[in-house]
């Protein structure tokens, strides 16, 4: 069978593609927690400047955001390896969705925890980081989840710029072995379920807990 004779070429492409997630998730996670922080700040420019990003960001699609990263940088004079160019493409792209969902808890916090912290004497970083913050955390973890399943998929785009990950080595062996392609991208999907599905069990389990709480 193609796939268990071809597992370790699998196992390969799946270890790359949990690396390009796990490494995008630590850069993109905290990035997005910034633009959110932006995108309340009382400083204009900050708010606008974040704003202008998500807009982009999000209306432009992954492909061009590779492009820039592999193609655009370089005739720049920035050479970077290709694995640090998918990250940053994927980071780039994937920031401003952690940002909307850390936006949407922290527009769910009362208005009143914030004044209430600013009255006694918080400045605006310790107002988000200790007061609104800790309160928001909890509705924006299912959401976030729901990011990083997206994020999963995207890592495919990578697949058409040197990276052998999932998708480009479901690609390699529908070549090598073009009688039994049903099976090959079978395959491949059933490592990406490997990632996928835990994450949504787990965001239903922590959104339940959620409920539960409150």
């Amino acid at each position: 069978m193609v796939i268990f004779d071809n597992l370790p070429l699998y196992l390969e492409a799946f270890l790359q593609t949990l690396a390009l997630l796990l490494l995008t998730i630590v850069l993109a996670l905290p990035l997005g927690a910034v633009i959110a922080a932006m995108r309340i700040s009382p400083i204009g420019s900050l708010r606008a400047t974040a704003t202008v990003y998500t807009e982009i960001l999000r209306n432009t699609p992954l492909v061009l955001v590779f492009i820039f990263c592999f193609v655009v940088l370089p005739i720049l004079g920035v050479i970077l390896p290709f694995m640090f160019s998918a990250v940053l493409a994927l980071t780039l792209y994937t920031a401003p969705f952690f940002a909307e969902a850390i936006r949407s808890g922290i527009n769910g916090v009362p208005v009143g925890q914030a004044e209430a912290a600013r009255s006694i004497g918080m400045t605006f970083g310790q107002t988000v980081t200790l007061v609104v913050l800790p309160q928001a955390i909890r509705s924006v973890i299912p959401p976030i989840i729901n990011v990083m399943i997206a994020l999963t998929k995207n890592t495919s785009i990578a697949g058409g710029f040197f990276i052998f990950e999932l998708f480009n080595s479901g690609r390699r062996l529908v070549n090598e072995n073009g009688d039994q392609v049903i099976l090959v991208l079978v395959g491949v999907a059933a490592f990406y379920l490997l990632i996928t599905i835990p994450l949504g069990q787990l965001a239903d389990f922590l959104e339940r807990r959620v409920v539960i709480r409150r």
